[in-house]
């Protein structure tokens, strides 16, 4: 008796978490909430395969339980043999058809859309004066972060992708060191990133970011890279095209030379950091680290680290503590904690945005 109340209990435990795990979904980051047309697209996808497997389970289990009891030896006494039914046309024929129906059922639409969102023609059309007619953005990922350039508009940023909503975005995907994978679970699936070969595609954002947690969607790396793989994120601003025509022009007018609020940060930056990070916007990828130009604009440090003063000095002086394997050197032992003070408050001033 009291094995059967555990065996209960074991069960509403179960029943409750599965309630409560049911509303864990969280909009910036979850597939089952998608945002974009491709991910909409593939959410029905897996809501049929689902239900087909659903549909299969129950045929099964109702076979099962009906066996089970019509058939039981108690009702029917230890010398009954069921009416033998090997070689039944009938029964051949339900059991192979059900199958080739359900598998057509399944096999149309995944066909149909595998084509429709593998086809990345329009990346090449242009208009009457030769400009692109789509937006298209080049990714590189890199141990452990993200390059974003945008080869018509002449500018490049790290760790943030901007995009306009309500159009098709278009992506050459590549890798600079070793086999990545860019997702963005909200807005469609992952495609892997690959050093000896160029893959493309495309998403689209129905939804303007701005009224989510932290006013981004949640980008990941899906393939397993390294130590820090599970640290390796980017984050998505989704703008309407005005917006984002405006934030491209800010980027472009970050290569004029402005004065800064904190000229002792720079002065330090220049001296420390200038090697690997540019702080413009306005030019092509390529460089050893993450663009800066947009810094102070971004929700975190080093993809994942809030975003202040405190945790951009404890990055900055111990990378390999934060992020192993990444390729940022230390400079605990290198800058003062005047010099530490004066470039982060350089850098957290660094922005685009109005």
């Amino acid at each position: 008796m009291m094995k059967g109340l555990k065996k209960w209990r074991l069960f509403s435990l179960l029943a409750v978490l599965t309630v409560f795990l049911a509303g864990c979904g969280q909009q910036e980051l979850s597939t089952l909430l998608p945002a974009g047309q491709v991910g909409k697209d593939q959410f029905k996808l897996l809501m049929l395969s689902s239900g087909i497997m659903l549909f299969v389970i129950l045929v099964v289990v109702v076979i099962y339980v009906v066996a089970l009891i019509r058939f039981r030896r108690s009702k029917l006494g230890e010398d009954f043999v069921p009416e033998q039914v090997e070689g039944s046309h009938k029964l051949e024929l339900v059991w192979t058809i059900i199958p080739i129906i359900l598998i057509i059922i399944l096999a149309v639409p995944t066909v149909y859309y595998t084509y429709k969102l593998g086809d990345v023609k329009a990346m090449e059309e242009v208009d009457d004066e030769g400009n692109a007619k789509h937006l298209v953005v080049d990714v590189t990922a890199k141990l452990y972060w993200w390059e974003f350039e945008y080869p018509d508009l002449g500018i490049v940023t790290a760790q943030e992708l901007v995009v306009p909503t309500k159009e098709k975005v278009f992506f050459n995907l590549k890798a600079a060191d070793v086999k990545h994978s860019f997702w963005i679970p909200a807005i469609g699936g992952k495609l892997d990133t690959n050093v000896e070969n160029l893959n493309k595609f495309f998403l689209t954002f129905d939804q303007e970011s701005k009224g989510l947690k932290d006013g981004v969607f949640y980008g990941k790396c899906a393939e397993l890279c390294g130590p820090s793989h599970s640290l390796m994120d980017f984050k998505v601003k989704t703008l309407p095209r005005d917006e984002f025509n405006a934030w491209a022009k800010n980027m472009k007018a970050t290569a004029d030379e402005t004065p800064v609020a904190n000229a002792a940060g720079e002065e330090v930056f220049k001296q420390s950091c200038i090697t690997c990070h540019a702080t413009s916007g306005a030019g092509s990828s390529g460089a050893p680290g993450p663009n800066l130009a947009a810094f102070g604009d971004r929700n975190r440090v080093a993809g994942f680290l809030d975003h202040d003063e405190e945790h951009l000095k404890e990055w900055i002086k111990n990378p390999q503590k934060v992020k192993p394997g990444n390729k940022m050197p230390s400079f605990e032992n290198q800058l003062s904690d005047q010099e530490l003070d004066d470039l982060a408050e350089y850098l957290l001033g660094l922005s685009v945005e109005q």
